[in-house]
């Protein structure tokens, strides 16, 4: 297994930039081919989504599509899965930011009754209290 820097993510997701695009794209396929899987991590995925939002302004509703579509592939790992399944749920229907739904169901999973936040809008999420 591969794990892949935001940059690579990105640039595949965008298609921005035509040689960098083929070349993440090369180094999935070549992966692929070798029967390995490419890896997420949560930290990868926060950070694309900020990307995505705030540099491209991409729709949340497209950013939430990307995501399914790469959760749904059977060639890329993420890491905690069930966790990033849960903070789309959520992020789909608040103001909230996805970060902060993915910290919140990240640490329910972890057995956290609930996440203290200064943030008004993250306060707002049936997983987290204000402080």
């Amino acid at each position: 297994m591969l794990g892949i820097d935001t940059n690579v993510l990105v640039r595949f997701l965008v298609r921005d930039d035509e040689t960098q695009f083929e070349k993440a794209r090369k180094l999935i396929k070549r992966e692929v081919a070798a029967g390995r899987r490419v890896f997420v991590n949560q930290l990868v995925l926060m950070e694309a989504e900020w990307v995505l939002r705030s540099r491209y302004a991409v729709p949340k509703n497209q950013i939430i599509e990307a995501i399914s579509c790469l959760l749904d592939a059977t060639d890329v790992q993420f890491e905690d899965e069930p966790s990033i399944e849960e903070a789309l749920f959520m992020w789909k229907d608040t103001a909230a930011d996805f970060a902060d739904c993915l910290i919140g169901a990240k640490n329910r999973r972890l057995g956290c009754r609930a996440t203290a936040s200064f943030d008004v809008k993250a306060s707002k999420l049936p997983c987290f209290i204000a402080a």
